[in-house]
């Protein structure tokens, strides 16, 4: 949800907004967005158990990220939330004391949803894009679909759309392969069926 006020929004209109809902500010406008139904946090949840392993840990990969579920990140002018974003430690040399960060991830998932799809594929992609953002994965839990993007001279190229039981081999982790259904913890016949955010009931 957009707010509709005449001036540019501030730091302390994000403040004032109340803690059970998500607010962003995006090319100088609030948005509020209520918290993610358990359909999109399942999803979230299992994608960064699968990517933490090989990738944070070290378990079965190479080690050498940080996963961080929605951090609040200052980019510019913009302040966003993405669902999970990751840096690699050669750049984040150590998990920053303040509530914000500033540093611009390396990879992040936006787990789509019909309230907030929209956004995350215009507004907020445009903006990750101007930050020089390199890897953004866009995770649909209703159609079970995952895309991956890489910056290419500051436009999106769509490197590949994984699907039904498509084993996810993807920019930055290809190294460290995982089934798509791992993500959906029970697999549905009726795609069209439960919303993902309470908004979307």
């Amino acid at each position: 949800m957009e707010t509709t006020v005449a001036r540019e929004a501030t730091y302390a209109d994000l403040e004032a907004v109340p803690p059970h809902l998500v607010a962003e500010i995006l090319d100088g406008k609030l948005f509020i967005h209520p918290r993610p139904a358990p359909r999109h946090g399942a999803a979230a949840t299992a994608l960064s158990a699968e990517l933490t392993g090989p990738f944070q840990r070290g378990r079965g990969g190479p080690g050498g990220w940080v996963f961080i579920v929605e951090p609040e990140l200052h980019l510019g002018r913009n302040v966003v939330v993405p669902d999970i974003a990751a840096w690699c430690t050669n750049r984040m040399t150590a998990i920053p004391e303040t509530a914000w960060i500033d540093l611009v991830p390396d990879w992040i998932c936006e787990v789509l949803s019909p309230s907030t799809a929209s956004l995350d594929r215009g507004r907020k992609r445009r903006i990750y894009a101007k930050a020089g953002l390199q890897h953004l994965w866009l995770l649909e839990p209703i159609e079970e679909q995952l895309e991956v993007f890489e910056l290419s001279n500051g436009k999106w190229l769509l490197f590949d759309t994984f699907e039904n039981d498509a084993e996810v081999a993807a920019p930055p982790f290809k190294v460290a392969p995982f089934p798509l259904t791992v993500l959906w913890p029970f697999k549905t016949t009726n795609k069209a069926a439960p919303p993902t955010r309470a908004s979307d009931v």
